[in-house]
Order: structure tokens, then C-alpha cells, then sequence
């Protein structure tokens, strides 16, 4: 990316750490936070990355995070529980939830913690990817404010809401699916829009309900859930499960971390782990996963390049960034520099 400034990500680490603690929280919670950036961002998920440090910020410092939270478990039914996060930040609040579930995985084989009264917790994967460091398949879900429309409708109905899959292979990357429910991401519509290109016509809707290929009228519309009812089945029961089940928020009563800044967003998430050492050895999931690998990699494309399994190109981006850096848009990269002079830190980007 010739535009783009290459960041170490040790320096974006610091620098997010430095800012959130300016802003009021502890160490440990200010470095966890910019842990969860760097990493998303590492993986080349951008849109969950760095990108997004200003507008925690904006909301640690609204209070709309709570950076002092009592949470508690209202429900601990052995392996299953329900902790209230008392508005916590969503890294802080994942983090337990995940770390609890281990825990009960350890204890019983499978662990499931419902979190709810909670914030936007970021990229899904953080979470799964706890379990998967312990040897353990894990789940992590969340629901979000509606922004996904129904096939025919002319309104958002539920939320775009992502789920992870991590599994340990014991080999050069763990499978990991993480993904949300839209056909695409805004960002998709936008570069549309940047270029003067059209839409397939499953992507949005206009505002009216109708499928249109026109990128602006998409985004200003309503985004199509992926596979259509399926991918909308799929986004309610999220929904259901994290808020209507934990008697957190659902559906409306969640607010978007954007357009509601000096409000705690009330998203509700589900954390699973199952300990894989009760079925097989790490010797028989290595060769079992290598043998699965491997079958994918030998059907033949129409490219020519292999087929590759969920995480395969996370885990070589994230080689590659560490080694260059992170990029970061010229945008992004000079609104950083302007939050480190704001708050009188001399890190050099």
C-alpha cells in the first residue's frame, strides 16, 4: 500500500495503551484494550483494528465504558453462567467471560459464560482464539444494534451479528472462522460508491426495501443478511440466545457505538469452550487436522492456487506485519499523531 505509513505494532501497542490510561483507565485495562487492536489489525482485520482507537477513546471518555465496573455472576448453573459487566468495556468484560468459561471446561469438559449489560467487544476472534491457547475449541458470539434488513422488509430487524469458530490443528495456524452475518461490510459499499461502480444486487436494499445495485442508495438503505433467511435466522438466534435469554439487551435496546457515543451500548455476548482433550491427544489432532488440510488443499480450481481454511491468511498476514508493520492510511495514521499530541505523549509513529 503505497499511501499507507508501516507502524510497528509494539508502537501502536504503546501508544494505545498511553492513550487509554490518559483517558482513566488502569494499566491493565488500557493494555489489554490496545492488545485487542493491535492483534485484529496484525490479522488484517482493519475494520476491528487500530481504526477504532479513537472512537473507544471518545467513549471511555464520555463514560459511556464504564472503566470501574462491579461485575458479578447472576447465574452460575455449573458449567453454565451469566455475568452482568455493570457497562464494562467489551475487552474487559470478553476477557472474563472467556477466561471463565476455560475454566468450567476444565472442570467439566464444556464451558458456556452468557455476558450481558456489556460494550462492543471487538473482533470476535480475541476470544476464540483464548481457548484455542489452552487447547480448547472455542465460541465466541455477540449481538450488536440492528442493521441488517430481511429479504422484502424496508427497516433494519436485527443486529449484523458476528460469531468465531477456533479450533487447535497443532500445526503452523489454528482453523479460525470469525465472521458477521451481511452479505458484505459498509466498507464495501463505500469503496463502490469511490469508484463509480456498481453492486450486485443481493448486497442492500434502498430504503424502501428494494435490492438496488446502486452503492449509494445501498448504503443508505439497509444491508441483505448473507444466504438470506438463512444468514437472518442465523443473526436472531445470536440475538435471542446473548439478550433476550440473559435478560440483557436485544433488538432495539442496543445502542450503536457510533451514533450513541455517551451511552453504554448494553450488547450481550456468549463465550463457549470445550476441552478437546477429553476426545483426542494434540499427536491424533494434529494428524487428523494435517489429513483434513490437506484433502482441501488437493481439490482442484479454476485459479490454480489451493483452497485454504478459515485462518490460513490471518495467520500469514499477521507474520507478515510483524515483520514490516502495520499500515496505516494516511487518515488514520495522522488522526493517531494528532491524539498523541492532545494528550502530551511523545511516541513517535
Amino acid at each position: 500500500m503505497s499511501d499507507s505509513h508501516m507502524v510497528p505494532a509494539q508502537v501502536l501497542w504503546n501508544l494505545i495503551t498511553q492513550l487509554y490510561q490518559r483517558a482513566g483507565m488502569s494499566r491493565e485495562e488500557a493494555d489489554l484494550h490496545a492488545e485487542g487492536l493491535v492483534q485484529a489489525s496484525l490479522r488484517g482485520v482493519d475494520s476491528h483494528g487500530v481504526l477504532r482507537t479513537a472512537a473507544y477513546l471518545g467513549r471511555i471518555q464520555n463514560g459511556a465504558i464504564n472503566t470501574a465496573p462491579h461485575m458479578r455472576y447472576v447465574k452460575e448453573e455449573r458449567a453454565l453462567q451469566v455475568l452482568d459487566a455493570d457497562g464494562a468495556s467489551g475487552y474487559t468484560a470478553g476477557k472474563a467471560g472467556m477466561e471463565r468459561a476455560i475454566v468450567l471446561a476444565q472442570e467439566y469438559g464444556l464451558g458456556m459464560v452468557l455476558v450481558r449489560n456489556s460494550n462492543h467487544f471487538g473482533a470476535a476472534a480475541l476470544y476464540a482464539q483464548m481457548a484455542v491457547d489452552r487447547g480448547m475449541l472455542g465460541f465466541s458470539t455477540t449481538n450488536v444494534k440492528p442493521g441488517v434488513t430481511a429479504p422484502g422488509a424496508a427497516g433494519n430487524v436485527v443486529g449484523n451479528n458476528p460469531f468465531a469458530v477456533g479450533i487447535p490443528t497443532y500445526c503452523d495456524f489454528p482453523f479460525m472462522l470469525d465472521m458477521a452475518l451481511s452479505v458484505v461490510a459498509g466498507g464495501k459499499l463505500k469503496m463502490a460508491i469511490a469508484k463509480g461502480e456498481r453492486i450486485p444486487l443481493d448486497w442492500a436494499t434502498d430504503r424502501d426495501g428494494n435490492p438496488t445495485d446502486d452503492p449509494q442508495k445501498g448504503f443508505d438503505g439497509y444491508f441483505l443478511p448473507l444466504g438470506g433467511f438463512k444468514g437472518l435466522g442465523m443473526a436472531y438466534a445470536i440475538d435471542i440466545l446473548c439478550g433476550v435469554m440473559t435478560g440483557g439487551a436485544f433488538q432495539n435496546h442496543i445502542r450503536n457505538m457510533f451514533k450513541d457515543p455517551t451511552e453504554p451500548s448494553q450488547t450481550c455476548h456468549m463465550f463457549m469452550a470445550v476441552d478437546l482433550s477429553r476426545l483426542l491427544s494434540k499427536e491424533e489432532i494434529r494428524t487428523r487436522m494435517t489429513e483434513y488440510r490437506n484433502y482441501v488443499r488437493s481439490i482442484p480450481t479454476v485459479s490454480g492456487r489451493p483452497l485454504v481454511l478459515p485462518g490460513e491468511i490471518e495467520a500469514a498476514c499477521e507474520k507478515e506485519r510483524l515483520e514490516k508493520g502495520i499500515p496505516l492510511p494516511e487518515t488514520l495514521y495522522q488522526e493517531l499523531k494528532t491524539l498523541a499530541q492532545e494528550h502530551g505523549l511523545s511516541v513517535c509513529l
